[in-house]
């Protein structure tokens, strides 16, 4: 179905109106332009309704990636969210309810996010489209420009709910009515679609010119990411590089050689620079920015949320330095020594230790960085056999990032050891960037997550895949379209 908060993204002017609709009686009275319904007369005519539509789907997109990090940070025991009044924010996350023996997570409960902001961006992103194809006074080239941006955070979008929902799968469909059930596909066409949406955009942005019509964010400029990627060609570097972490992420599920040659070449394709040894060099990439420009301030940082806890495992798994001091990378991001803090009902879920990576509400969050596309590449050399070129990659991020030594593995190591490795460096070069638990999962290392409940019916208990929201489910019970209740028939949304 897709619409559960839809409607409350773009009801907001219509509550507006109803408001001043007991100032006013007639509806010639008073005008209210919403430019989150870019089919509406009033935005169809508005000269500056390109550039509001366009905030807006960077606001959505930016609007997700505080939730992603933080439920797969929890699922992946990356962190915890202690809340004093909300126990159900740490143990939600860590315990499951039991159907014909198997445990899950509850999709009544708090463990079901990372699915209506996704499906509102991808609303409002049908809504951009639909206005820019409408527009006379836009040239071809500024079209192509334009819906490009808007495919490339289509794809986005279904990636992050592929990330969360895996084998579930995900409605990739759009139509202009937001009550209508849509189908589900399964994980693989999901993958499909992302890979072919962000090609598509690519071949649009080739064919851009040289300007966006519209201003980008500073988070995808020079005041940031240290290059430039709000010009077409600069975006294209953006856009190949989501490229590459999809084939990756596809090729160890299914995509097989042709999805991992695909990564080489899309990395190939990217801003990647794998003659990065400076901090500045491997943080290179887009990012979102937060107050006081824009308006939206970092829900992350240690200045405001003083719930956020880091996993205690991350302290004690940190590998040393010659010296003996740990990895360069822990050292960076986890502060230490703050009030002990314990989820409630006797969980061994407890923290001494915070993150550092967001000192202010301003601090902006990654998107994807270049240490992890030096990582992906890794990844990728070693599915299409460079198993030396794989640890030599990983000892570029190693050595320079971590302050660590190189790397004993060799080329007489096994592929399960290299993939270890390169998991390593995953964790401590990508800590809290959304990364770990899709990782872990992927690659069938679940197992080897930190246990936080470990007596009990729900001890062991390492929670696969978050569940279809409840609000979502209800209307497919009854409902005849093919798949409605997900792939292949299986019913996603019994609990």
């Amino acid at each position: 179905m897709t619409h559960t908060l839809m409607r409350t993204y773009i009801g907001t002017a219509a509550i507006a109106a109803m408001a001043l609709g007991a100032v006013s009686c007639t509806q010639s009275a008073i005008d209210i332009n919403n430019p989150n319904v870019a089919q509406s007369g009033a935005v169809a005519t508005d000269p500056t309704a390109l550039q509001l539509l366009a905030t807006g789907l960077f606001a959505d997109q930016r609007g997700t990636r505080q939730a992603q990090i933080t439920n797969t940070g929890i699922l992946g025991r990356e962190m915890y969210t202690f809340t004093p009044q909300e126990g159900r924010n740490t143990t939600n996350y860590l315990v499951g309810i039991n159907v014909g023996g198997v445990q899950k997570l509850d999709p009544a409960g708090f463990a079901n996010g990372s699915w209506n902001g996704q499906y509102t961006t991808l609303r409002d992103i049908l809504f951009f489209n639909t206005f820019v194809n409408a527009q006379t006074g836009l040239s071809a080239q500024q079209k192509s420009g334009a819906l490009a941006v808007a495919q490339t955070f289509e794809a986005m979008m279904i990636f992050e709910l592929l990330e969360t929902r895996d084998t579930l799968g995900v409605v990739v469909e759009m139509n202009a009515k937001p009550d209508s059930i849509l189908p589900f596909v399964s994980r693989d066409s999901g993958y499909k679609y992302v890979l072919n949406t962000l090609d598509a955009a690519a071949t649009k942005l080739q064919s851009a010119g040289v300007v966006i019509p519209f201003t980008v964010p500073p988070g995808f400029g020079t005041s940031v990411a240290g290059a430039n990627f709000t010009t077409p060609a600069g975006f294209l570097l953006f856009n190949r590089a989501l490229r590459a972490k999809a084939s990756v992420y596809y090729a160890t599920l299914g995509g097989g050689a042709a999805a991992w040659t695909a990564a080489l070449t899309a990395l190939g394709q990217s801003f990647i620079n794998a003659s990065a040894t400076t901090r500045a060099q491997f943080d290179v990439g887009p990012y979102d920015t937060y107050a006081p420009s824009p308006d939206s301030p970092n829900g992350l940082s240690q200045a405001t949320n003083t719930n956020l806890y880091s996993h205690m495992s991350i302290q004690a798994d940190a590998q040393l330095k010659a010296d003996g001091q740990p990895d360069d990378r822990y050292t960076a991001k986890i502060r230490t020594g703050l009030p002990s803090r314990q989820g409630p009902g006797g969980s061994s879920a407890a923290s001494t230790l915070g993150f550092s990576m967001w000192p202010t509400t301003s601090s902006p969050v990654p998107i994807i960085r270049n240490e992890e596309l030096i990582l992906l590449r890794a990844e990728a050399k070693l599915g299409t056999g460079d198993k030396a070129g794989a640890i030599a990659d990983l000892n570029i991020v190693r050595q320079n990032s971590g302050g660590l030594p190189a790397s004993t593995l060799t080329a007489s190591s096994t592929d399960a050891q290299v993939i270890d490795g390169i998991l390593y460096e995953k964790r401590y070069s990508l800590l809290m960037e959304a990364n770990r638990w899709p990782d872990v999962r992927r690659y069938g290392r679940l197992n080897t997550l930190p246990l936080d409940v470990t007596t009990g019916s729900n001890a062991n208990f390492v929670a696969k895949v978050m569940p279809i929201p409840q609000g979502e489910c209800l209307p497919r019970l009854t409902s005849k379209v093919a798949n409605a209740l997900g792939p292949n028939g299986q019913n996603n949304c019994a609990p």
